[in-house]
């Protein structure tokens, strides 16, 4: 049986070695992979959650490659440039982790072509799964599913390792700061992590909401389209306040209240 302290991966801090700017963002975004665990939207480490470094246009946070979302911490973050190039990492010991080349095309793509894509956030859950693979794509089925109802697609062209599939990407997001990548999962977007998890956790909602009601059998009840529109409308940037930015400092007390090791 391994005790305790073989059951943590020990890395040294790096609070004294980045500017209080990053070190703040390597928080926020050890915060985010935490709360994507809890909230089960984990595919163990498949999936990647970026955030620029501030100050540093070309340069963003990502996971290394082997380590489970629920022990992400804000040393063990790797700062990369957008080509993939390892900028900065703290030292794992014995096992030295990398990147995944596919969370450098994606997220590298659209934090250059985006200027307010802070923070890019891209899970596999069965739910977005199952809906990227529906040929009517997600439906206005709830009122939280109409703040999607102009979510953008991108159609599957297998695993993403090609550089050439970033003009695609981009393309296919636009403005959007949600997207089905067909055939894959989902994908959002925003200015900062709270954003983007909120985004992706309503997203999420929106998908489990529409399996369900499908998986009943019985005739839906649909809304009238301008409806749909009214609501769609209602959810925008512009007419009402920004998704998650509100929430974001409970839930850094709910993750303290967990596990705190995510500040470390």
């Amino acid at each position: 049986m391994l005790e305790n302290s073989e059951k943590v991966l020990r890395i040294s801090s790096m609070r004294e070695h980045v500017s209080p700017q990053e070190w703040q963002a390597r928080v926020d975004l050890a915060a985010g992979y935490r709360l994507v665990a809890l909230y089960d939207m984990a595919d163990m480490g498949a999936n990647h959650i970026s955030l620029r470094v501030p100050g540093e246009e070309d340069s963003f946070l990502i996971n290394p490659y082997g380590l489970m979302y629920d022990e992400i911490t804000a040393s063990s973050l790797i700062k990369i440039d957008i080509e993939g190039n390892v900028i900065g990492k703290p030292d794992y010991g014995d096992f030295d982790y990398g990147i995944n080349r596919a969370g450098f095309v994606i997220h590298g793509a659209i934090h250059k072509a985006r200027e307010d894509a802070h923070c890019v956030l891209h899970t596999h859950t069965w739910p977005g799964m199952a809906v990227s693979a529906l040929k009517e794509g997600l439906l206005p089925l709830a009122q939280t599913s109409m703040r999607f109802a102009k979510v953008a697609y991108h159609d599957y062209n297998g695993v993403v390792l090609d550089m050439s599939e970033q003009e695609r990407l981009v393309r296919d997001l636009g403005e959007h700061t949600s997207m089905i990548l067909r055939n894959h999962g989902l994908l959002t977007c925003g200015p900062t992590v709270g954003e983007a998890f909120n985004t992706m956790h309503r997203l999420e909602l929106s998908c489990k909401t529409q399996i369900a009601a499908l998986s009943c059998g019985r005739e839906i009840n649909p809304v009238p389209q301008d409806v749909v529109e009214k609501t769609y409308v209602n959810y925008l940037p512009g007419t009402r306040r920004r998704f998650g930015v509100q929430e974001w400092p409970a839930m850094l007390r709910k993750l303290d209240r967990i596990d705190p090791s995510f500040r470390s």
